[in-house]
């Protein structure tokens, strides 16, 4: 790594300033390798594709496991990287500011803080309360750390359209500043969401289907590919693997 996690921090801040951001889930240092390769600008870790990776389901992984990570990647690389920071593995607000601010120490240039309480979500006010409360630890570290604010409504299955609008909307005023709804895939539902937060920025996970210039061309800032591009390296695995163990050759 020859760039600074500052210098990261800025160039970060300055491509939602651009927008049209294709941004890449790695899931470890072999994937981040190719995406390089490839031409990413910037990535974004994922908790499912690095909790696949271990051998385990999504939301396994400890606070620790999940640092450690973070900081194989900031140092790996001189693009910036998003943390997928789950529910900031904390309830309570004090632990909360804590998680955070040791999530900023890794490196990175983002922090991504969801409203899942288990299979469903914080209540409003408390989700509220928890973007505010990281918001403050971000500013209190000094860095120039952008605040990603979930809302897991589509993924729970816990809440339709309007409350996630709703929320997101929340989220924004607590210092959020990208918003994203993960799940999100109607353009009228898009451009709903775009509208509603404007003008900061929204994120739009890519469901396959779904095209980025589509997403831009309704004011989405961002595209990211979550742990599709894990679960496509593992059926790749798994077809040809099967190939060898089945028919006893290589596809």
């Amino acid at each position: 790594m020859t760039v600074t996690a500052e210098a990261r921090r800025a160039t970060f801040r300055t491509l939602h300033e651009q927008g049209s951001l294709i941004l890449p889930n790695p899931w470890d240092l072999g994937s981040l390798r190719r995406l390089e390769a490839l031409g990413a600008r910037a990535v974004a870790t994922t908790s499912a594709g690095f909790a696949e990776s271990k051998g385990r389901e999504d939301y396994g992984m400890t606070r620790d496991e999940v640092l450690a990570h973070l900081r194989e990647i900031c140092a790996a690389t001189d693009l910036p990287v998003n943390a997928d920071y789950e529910s900031g593995f904390a309830d309570s607000t004090e632990e909360l500011a804590h998680s955070v601010r040791v999530a900023v120490d890794t490196g990175v240039a983002g922090v991504s803080i969801e409203d899942r309480q288990g299979k469903g979500l914080y209540p409003k006010e408390v989700a509220v309360e928890r973007i505010r409360t990281a918001r403050k630890a971000i500013d209190d570290t000094g860095q120039d750390v952008m605040l990603v604010a979930r809302c897991e409504g589509f993924l729970t299955g816990t809440a339709g359209l309007a409350e996630v609008i709703d929320r997101l909307k929340a989220y924004a005023n607590a210092g959020g500043d990208v918003l994203y709804a993960p799940g999100v895939s109607k353009r009228a539902d898009v451009q709903a969401v775009v509208d509603a937060v404007a003008p900061k920025p929204v994120n739009v996970l890519l469901l396959p289907g779904m095209q980025a210039k589509e997403m831009f061309e309704l004011g989405v800032c961002r595209v990211s590919t979550g742990s599709f591009l894990t679960d496509a390296a593992w059926r790749a695995l798994e077809s040809t693997a099967r190939s060898v163990l089945q028919e006893g050759h290589l596809p």
